[in-house]
């Protein structure tokens, strides 16, 4: 069984974000990069299915201009095969979602049994190219996933959805993306780290030409909060409230 695993490098979730001068761009310069949280319990999960067959292969594909290889080492150290850093200009969510359908396929010399990515990227939110991926070869799709039960020839997927979750009896091949709660990622130890850093990372330069469908023209910070007030008793609360914010 092959298993492609998209991962995304992402700003810390603790970074303090900066824009450049003109607005139209995150500074980069000083942010310190992790696995995309939603990405590592995709990796989980197809780590537990090599566990339970040594027999599976699961590379994991990353990319972007200038990744960090760090990301990808720390991937090899949790017990992925192989790794593959794809150099390409980033345009929009579907141009990456070809470089990497394209990759994945070149890579494996054909396709492999299951995708699996994180539900979406903590720096975007959008959770765009996993399903772009599927929609492109014509594959089922299940997004928010929580469980994962794999039996002799089917896929047992419960997935969340709005005041619930949904049941899914699935065969493969399939994309599918991970939701916080599917599993608790692994911790490297020691001696894994270092047989990482003698693993080759395979790099793949990669072009989409195609013109961007979407183009980010500017960013901007949020509104700043207005400064609190202290009031010193409840008449003056049921004043403001009134008065000041016509709340009443």
């Amino acid at each position: 069984m092959n298993i492609a695993v998209c991962l995304k490098q992402v700003p810390d979730t603790a970074a303090r974000l900066k824009l450049t001068d003109d607005n139209c761009r995150i500074d980069t310069s000083a942010l310190n990069y992790v696995i995309n949280p939603y990405d590592e319990y995709a990796l989980e999960e197809a780590l537990k299915l090599k566990d339970a067959d040594p027999e599976t292969k699961v590379v994991v594909f990353t990319l972007g201009e200038g990744v960090q290889q760090q990301i990808l080492r720390k991937a090899l150290a949790m017990g992925a095969d192989e790794a593959v850093n794809i150099q390409a200009t980033l345009t929009d969510a579907y141009a990456t979602a070809n470089i990497l359908m394209k990759a994945i396929e070149d890579h494996f010399q054909g396709l492999p049994d299951l995708i699996c990515a994180g539900k979406e990227a903590t720096d975007t939110n959008r959770g765009e190219v996993a399903p772009m991926i599927a929609e492109r070869l014509n594959w089922p799709s299940f997004t928010s996933v929580v469980s994962f039960e794999k039996q002799a020839d089917r896929v047992v997927l419960e997935r969340e959805v709005e005041g619930g979750k949904e049941r899914i009896e699935a065969a493969l091949p399939f994309v599918f993306t991970a939701q916080k709660g599917l599993n608790l990622p692994r911790i490297p130890n020691m001696k894994a780290v270092m047989m990482a850093k003698k693993k080759a990372i395979h790099e793949k330069n990669m072009v989409w030409e195609h013109a961007p469908y979407i183009e980010t023209l500017k960013y901007a910070y949020p509104p700043q909060k207005k400064q609190g007030k202290i009031l010193k008793n409840a008449s003056e609360l049921v004043r403001a409230l009134k008065e000041e914010a016509r709340a009443l």
